[in-house]
């Protein structure tokens, strides 16, 4: 993996608690400089670490970030892959399945193929980016469908994602540069 030259940094303030941060960071002649205001976060609804499938915890750590993707129309100018996901894209966080912690496209009743799994078309997925959290490898009840997504302003927690409000997101995926490689750092204050 190449060194990373962007970062967004979640700060959590207390561990056992939904608050956090984000700020954005781009490396510049070895120095991390930051890209634009520091804004309101939340996290998994019973804070950090993240330690097993469901906890409602989020995995602290540094993780590559993904592909973004969204049901909402492709903002203008991304450098980072962007996919557009529709009724039949699910990402899958039954720990029983082949399929487990992976985005899958099905056609056909999803409740027949796995017992949980995550509907792309989630209000909340109008635009997100994957977290690549026990991606490579995938161990099976370790955590899945880590995302940075949309936080709603009544939003107080997540299941485990990161979110911030819909404007401050389009910001980012618009910052996000897949060429400097660009990392999530999620850590207690």
């Amino acid at each position: 993996m190449q060194p990373p030259r962007q970062k967004l940094v979640v700060t959590v303030k207390d561990p056992y608690q939904p608050k956090a941060t984000l700020t954005a960071y781009e490396k510049e002649a070895d120095v991390w400089v930051q890209a634009m205001p520091t804004m309101e976060a939340v996290i998994g609804k019973r804070g950090i670490p993240k330690e097993r499938e469901g906890d409602q915890r989020t995995p602290i750590g540094t993780f590559p970030l993904g592909t973004a993707f969204g049901w909402g129309k492709e903002p203008a100018s991304l450098r980072i892959p962007f996919r557009a996901v529709g009724k039949e894209d699910y990402w899958v966080d039954d720990v029983t399945s082949e399929d487990y912690n992976q985005w899958v496209q099905f056609q056909g009743d999803p409740t027949t193929k796995w017992a949980s799994f995550e509907r792309m078309t989630n209000p909340l997925y109008k635009y997100g980016v994957v977290i690549e959290y026990n991606t490579n490898p995938i161990v099976k009840g370790k955590g899945s469908a880590i995302f940075l997504h949309v936080k709603e302003p009544d939003t107080r927690y997540t299941q485990g994602c990161v979110a911030v409000l819909e404007k401050n997101l389009e910001k980012l995926l618009q910052w996000l540069d897949a060429s400097k490689y660009p990392v999530i750092q999620i850590k207690d204050s």
